[in-house]
C-alpha cells in the first residue's frame, strides 16, 4: 500500500482526532442548550394557547363573532368589539406607518451627525419606553381636548399611532442601514438624485424589514387598553350586525381588549368560557393580520436580488 511523505497511511489523514471530537462534542452541547432554550419558550406558549382554546370551545363559533353582546354582555357575541378593534388597528397603522417610514428615511439618509439629530434619535429610543397610560393622558389632552376631536376612533387611533411610532422608526432605520452603500454609490455615479436612489433602490430592498416594524405595531396596538379607554372606547355600543362600515371615525367604539377587561372585572354571572373566547378572538385577530404581513414580507424577500 502506498505511503505518504511522512510514512503513514493516506487514509489516516481523514481520521477524526481528539481535537476534532472535542469540537464536535462542544457543538452538540451548544445545539442541545439552544434547543432546550427554544423549547422553554415555545412549550409554555403552546400550553397557554391550548388552554385558552379549550376553555373557549363551548361558546366559540361563527355566531359568536358576528353578533352583538346582549343581556348585559352575558350572552350574544363580540361583533361590535371585533369591528372596533379592526378599525383602531387599521387606522392607526395608516397614520403611523407613513410617518414612521418617512421619519426613518430622513434620519438615516438625510440627517447629518450633529447634536440636534443625536437628540432626536435619543428621543425616539426613549419614547419607546414610555408607559401606555402616559400616552393615554397625552392623547386625552392633545387630541380629545386640545384638537377637539372628542372621544372617537380618530382620537384613539392617533394616540395609538404616536405610541407605536418608535417601533416603526427603529425597525425601518435598521432595514435602511442594511442596504449596501455601494448600491447608493452606483446610482449616484449615473446621475440619480438622493431621492431617486431612495425611491428606486433603498426602499424596495428594505421593505421586508419595514414590514417587521409594522407587524410589531399591529401586535401592540390590538392589545392596548389604557390609550383607547381614555380617548375613544366605550363600555357598550350596539351596531348593525354584519355591516363593515357601521362605525365612523368620529364615533366611539368597543374594542376587544377593553371588552375583555370589562367582562372579567365588571360583568357578574357571565359564562365561564366568555373571557377565554374573547381572548382567543383577540389573539386570532392579531395572528391573522401578522400572518398576512409575514406572507407578504416573505414574498418580497424572494424578489431580492442580493
Amino acid at each position: 500500500m502506498p505511503m505518504n511523505a511522512r510514512g503513514s497511511n493516506p487514509a489516516d489523514l481523514f481520521t477524526e482526532t481528539a481535537f476534532t471530537r472535542k469540537k464536535r462534542r462542544a457543538e452538540m452541547l451548544a445545539q442541545c442548550l439552544f434547543g432546550t432554550m427554544t423549547l422553554a419558550m415555545v412549550i409554555p406558549l403552546a400550553l397557554i394557547l391550548g388552554y385558552l382554546a379549550y376553555k373557549a370551545a363551548p361558546i366559540l363559533s361563527w355566531d359568536f363573532l358576528t353578533t352583538n353582546p346582549t343581556h348585559g354582555m352575558r350572552k350574544g357575541g363580540i361583533w361590535s368589539a371585533l369591528l372596533g378593534t379592526i378599525y383602531l388597528v387599521v387606522l392607526s397603522l395608516c397614520i403611523s406607518a407613513p410617518i414612521g417610514v418617512l421619519a426613518a428615511v430622513y434620519l438615516n439618509e438625510y440627517a447629518k451627525d450633529n447634536w440636534f439629530n443625536r437628540i432626536v434619535n435619543l428621543a425616539v429610543v426613549n419614547l419607546a419606553g414610555v408607559p401606555s397610560i402616559v400616552h393615554a393622558l397625552f392623547g386625552l389632552g392633545a387630541f380629545v381636548l386640545f384638537a377637539r376631536l372628542d372621544r372617537s376612533i380618530l382620537a384613539a387611533a392617533l394616540t395609538l399611532a404616536i405610541m407605536t411610532l418608535p417601533v416603526i422608526i427603529a425597525s425601518t432605520k435598521e432595514s435602511l442601514a442594511s442596504v449596501p452603500v455601494s448600491f447608493r454609490e452606483a446610482c449616484w455615479n449615473v446621475g440619480a438624485t438622493r431621492w431617486q436612489t431612495i425611491q428606486a433602490i433603498v426602499l424596495p430592498n428594505s421593505i421586508s424589514g419595514i414590514l417587521t416594524g409594522v407587524i410589531l405595531q399591529v401586535s401592540r396596538t390590538a392589545g392596548e387598553t389604557a390609550p383607547i379607554m381614555f380617548t375613544g372606547a366605550v363600555f357598550y355600543r350596539n351596531i348593525p350586525e354584519g355591516n363593515l362600515f357601521a362605525y365612523g371615525i368620529k364615533d366611539q367604539c368597543m374594542a376587544l381588549s377593553m371588552h375583555l377587561y370589562t367582562v372579567t372585572t365588571q360583568v357578574t354571572n357571565a359564562p365561564e368560557a366568555l373571557p377565554y373566547a374573547i381572548a382567543v378572538t383577540l389573539l386570532g385577530t392579531v395572528l391573522l393580520i401578522n400572518a398576512t404581513a409575514i406572507v407578504f414580507r416573505v414574498w418580497l424577500r424572494t424578489r431580492k436580488k442580493w
